[in-house]
């Protein structure tokens, strides 16, 4: 049987591959019509190379972010890639997590983001859905609720980040060459980081 984490990036790795089609087409719409399928083979990947048994949790995430680093393609690898290693560094050792556990998780993967891809909130990347996810999770933990409660609350604040990437200019990426035309259309990787949370949502309440 494998690991409760490697629950997670399984239940992850499906949710991403069930929206491998969708996530291709926003991509086909701003980029280079490929981010569901670097995406769904990245994470094909992550759930091949960790060991089944193994209960780090920050030594699978930093796993996952070497994984990811080096089978996705474009700018969505070395972001996410980056992401999870850098998360990993804070929840080395931990075989459990409390929400102060994932609310410096969530710091760590922002602050490798914005360092590697040069990027901060309002520019149509997947930052608009992480960030405000983050602060919706701190604002849940600091109101009292519990690590789904909180959740949940990121869930809610990062779907509402991918809508707001429909109001603004792309300035990152491929997209930003279609100027103001990009418009109206989502960000894929807003889009599949928020599907990533609601999947590890989905994996909590499973457990």
């Amino acid at each position: 049987m494998p690991s409760e984490i490697v629950k997670y990036f399984i239940i992850i790795g499906s949710k991403i591959s069930e929206n491998k089609d969708f996530l291709t087409e926003l991509d086909r719409e701003i980029g280079d019509s490929d981010h569901g399928i670097n995406m769904a083979r990245g994470f094909k990947a992550v759930t091949e190379k960790l060991d089944p048994e193994i209960t780090d949790i920050g030594a699978a995430l930093k796993k996952a972010g070497m994984t990811l680093l080096s089978t996705v393609g474009g700018a969505s690898g070395p972001l996410y890639g980056t992401a999870f290693m850098e998360a990993g560094k804070v929840l080395m050792g931990k075989t459990s997590l409390t929400p102060a556990d994932v609310e410096s998780a969530f710091a760590a993967a922002i602050a490798g983001i914005q360092k590697r891809g040069k990027a901060v909130r309002g520019e149509k990347t997947m930052l608009d859905a992480i960030i405000p996810a983050s602060e919706a999770f701190s604002r849940k933990v600091s109101e009292g609720s519990d690590l789904a409660g909180a959740l949940e609350g990121a869930c809610e604040s990062a779907r509402e980040g991918v809508e707001y990437t429909k109001t603004i200019i792309a300035t990152k990426g491929r997209a930003s060459y279609l100027g103001e035309r990009s418009i109206g259309h989502q960000d894929p990787g807003a889009t599949s980081a928020t599907l990533m949370l609601e999947a590890v949502l989905e994996a909590l309440k499973g457990a």
